[in-house]
């Protein structure tokens, strides 16, 4: 894997990103992980033809292999000058506290850099890898674009209390399986979901603002921060947060309906 890295790294950005793709369009029917994603296409899109199911799936792995080619790349600058960012003034002004959010969605690790190279501090909360080669390699990267970073996890909350009273802000995924979380709907479908980003935004009146980052071609992209998403407290604080995942949810679906082929379909989402 550190050799892979390597190689990528040392190619120049566009030649690596190429690479990335073909390499992962090449594999990644290969593996079992497609037939993960097969089922998942299967399930939520069950009026598509087999035929475009599987159109979507090769964009799928392109944009996965491009997304892990152009990550040795992070620390430089180039890549970020492929980015052209909409709605910048939705970004937090110095000394406030938000929780940004995506999904795995087109490439991903470019969200909160958005933030950061404004001079924005944030802290990342991220679900370490199963490899801990991969994990090591990863999290040295993201550092280089955060002010820190910090495990899901029990260990982890006293590190995001921390990072919030000293107005940092946070950035996470939201679109994994969490066994142990709440059940909400996506795409019709029962999905087992951490409800952090909604218990800590009602529990300290923090703005919650979606982020996505889209492969517009090749290895470019158009990163849209959107306005803080709008939620209340009833006083029923189960029901609040329910609220609040269904419509962090909700607004992820769209943005894969829109571009189904740019979401991490190989991810086991929900129940079998």
């Amino acid at each position: 894997m550190q050799f892979l890295f390597a190689g990528f790294r040392a190619l120049p950005l566009d030649a690596a990103s190429w690479a990335g793709g073909f390499m992962a369009r090449a594999i990644g029917p290969l593996l079992p992980a497609h037939r993960t994603a097969e089922k998942n296409l299967a399930m939520v899109f069950p009026e598509l033809t087999a035929k475009e199911r599987q159109k979507i799936l090769a964009g799928m792995w392109d944009n996965l292999g491009r997304s892990a080619a152009e990550l040795p790349h992070l620390p430089q600058e180039e890549l970020h000058r492929r980015v052209t960012i909409h709605g910048a003034e939705n970004l937090p002004p110095p000394g406030k506290s938000v929780i940004s959010f995506s999904g795995h969605f087109g490439n991903w690790e470019l969200t909160y850099p958005i933030a950061h190279r404004r001079g924005i501090p944030i802290t990342i909360i991220y679900r370490k890898a199963n490899n801990p080669y991969v994990d090591a390699i990863v999290s040295k990267l993201r550092a280089t674009q955060s002010a820190g970073m910090i495990a899901k996890g029990p260990s982890g909350v006293a590190g995001l209390m921390r990072a919030i009273k000293d107005g940092q802000s946070l950035a996470m995924l939201i679109d994994q399986k969490m066994n142990d979380g709440i059940s909400v709907s996506f795409f019709g479908h029962d999905a087992m979901t951490a409800p952090a980003i909604a218990e800590f935004a009602l529990r300290y009146d923090m703005p919650i603002i979606p982020v996505r980052v889209t492969r517009t071609q090749g290895c470019r992209f158009g990163a849209t921060v959107f306005p803080p998403l709008a939620y209340e407290k009833t006083g029923d604080k189960a029901k609040d947060i329910l609220t609040v995942m269904t419509n962090i949810h909700a607004l992820l679906e769209g943005w894969i309906r829109e571009r189904p082929e740019q979401w991490f379909w190989v991810h086991k989402r929900w129940p079998s």
